[in-house]
């Protein structure tokens, strides 16, 4: 009877299929569909490759193996794997921080495809020893997840949730690369969705809606230090009425030093001529067009009662500042939130 080796109705989701029995025949009748290559493997090394077809197996197109086995009147001995060219899809999900250690958490789905059937028999069947579908899917996507954390936490928090589109390119290439290195291809990658905690959002938002990371670190500070002197009973009020204040104070840019003719240290107030004095109390320009929403971090209209892109209502103080969840207190005005 002549022995026939095939790959009968394979799954969608089925990447490899090894052959049950390690004893082939001389002659025996290979059968490769498809989208599919057949690999001959002994004691962990690839020996030959078959593409799709009918093939009938002879000391002609194993020559490699016969080589091997020196005889073609008995049986030898091979693994055959089953590899599907096709293309496969896989979610993932997991925790990683920001280039601030900011805590985040993402998910998504990407694209793949066996390139280099060698190659990925190599590196990741024969070289993790695995010969099911269900545990190289799992080496893939664990391979997947750790290079997303690892690339995801070269970005600030303020990239992932406002320039998500060019995270999600930049990652995909340098995922690219990645997969290469097991014989794989990788198609396609979406990035679905990103989080943090309400802490790290509420900061978010004051980053994005003030563009100054330095002045939300400081306000984190004096929250610090208030907690600390609230500890420390009544003796701590007073230096708190004088530290904190301080603390909260905007760091003034260096001023390049000015030549004096007058002789002598320039009085009090002196300013170059030609240069007006700046008022300490400038305010930044403001952008009057649109706000950012404290929820998704989208720029939405100024005034907007609800965002155009997450849908949520937008709290405000009654002077029309928006306010983050949960705030009793308007950071901007100080009016008290009902």
């Amino acid at each position: 009877m002549v022995q026939v080796i095939e790959w009968v109705n394979p799954g969608e989701d089925e990447i490899i299929w090894r052959y049950p029995n390690e004893v082939i025949k001389w002659g025996a009748q290979l059968i490769v569909h498809e989208y599919e290559v057949a690999v001959f493997m002994r004691d962990g090394k690839v020996y030959d490759v078959f593409g799709p077809g009918r093939h009938t197996l002879t000391t002609q197109n194993l020559p490699l193996l016969y080589k091997l086995v020196g005889g073609s009147n008995s049986p030898f001995k091979a693994t055959v794997i089953f590899v599907s060219m096709k293309e496969f899809q896989g979610r993932y999900g997991g925790e990683t921080q920001t280039r601030e250690l900011a805590p985040i958490k993402y998910y998504g789905v990407y694209w793949f495809k066996v390139a280099d059937p060698v190659l990925f028999i190599t590196e990741v069947v024969g070289g993790q020893s695995l010969y099911d579908t269900q545990d190289v899917t799992k080496f893939i996507r664990a391979y997947f997840n750790e290079g997303m954390m690892k690339h995801l936490s070269a970005y600030s928090i303020v990239d992932l949730f406002q320039n998500l589109d060019m995270v999600s390119t930049q990652v995909k290439v340098k995922l690219m690369e990645d997969f290469r290195r097991l014989g794989l291809e990788l198609v396609d990658v979406k990035i679905e969705g990103v989080n943090t905690t309400d802490e790290w959002r509420q900061r978010l938002f004051w980053i994005m809606q003030t563009g100054n990371a330095q002045a939300v670190m400081q306000l984190d500070t004096a929250k610090q230090v208030a907690a600390e002197l609230g500890k420390s009973g009544s003796a701590s009020v007073g230096t708190g009425m004088v530290l904190l204040p301080q603390l909260m104070q905007p760091a003034q840019p260096a001023q390049p030093a000015q030549p004096y003719s007058g002789g002598g240290v320039p009085p009090a107030g002196y300013q170059p001529q030609g240069q007006p004095q700046q008022s300490q109390n400038a305010a930044p320009a403001q952008n009057q067009e649109q706000e950012i929403c404290p929820y998704c971090g989208k720029p939405i209209p100024k005034g907007a009662r609800f965002c155009p892109y997450c849908g949520h209502e937008i709290k405000r103080c009654p002077n029309g500042h928006i306010v983050p969840e949960g705030a009793k207190f308007c950071p901007v005005c100080g009016a008290k939130i009902e």
